[in-house]
């Protein structure tokens, strides 16, 4: 089972991202923010499924962060630090990378499951 965990914000992304010690790959998955249960952003919602099922499937011993990403003001904003900071670099949620890899899912790829399983499968 995935070890999760779950932050709201830039600088507690950076913040737990810097302290957190594991020798598990670390997988983060980006998204906006939550109300009800529920994200303002609809792609979000429709991948939020199709990821917990690989999850679940194939992320054993590793890490599982959710970054919630703010609400959509503040994504739109083109200076939003997930947008410009090197390590994210997101154009686009959710977003789904292996921290500090090359492996990356963005947008509606997150809703199939054939590459979510490529994702959480394959070796760094």
């Amino acid at each position: 089972m995935a070890e999760k965990h779950s932050v709201t914000g830039f600088d507690e992304f950076t913040e737990f991202i810097k302290n957190f010690k594991s020798d598990k790959i670390v997988n983060v998955l980006f998204t906006g923010e939550k109300a009800d249960g529920k994200s303002w952003c609809p792609d979000c919602n429709e991948a939020e499924g199709f990821v917990n099922d690989a999850i679940e499937k194939y992320a054993d011993n590793t890490v599982f962060v959710s970054v919630d990403v703010g609400n959509r003001e503040t994504w739109k904003d083109l200076k939003n630090p997930f947008r410009t900071d090197k390590d994210t670099n997101l154009m686009v949620i959710p977003t789904l990378i292996r921290w500090k890899n090359p492996q990356r899912l963005e947008g509606d790829q997150l809703c199939k499951p054939e590459l979510l399983q490529m994702f959480f499968t394959e070796e760094d």
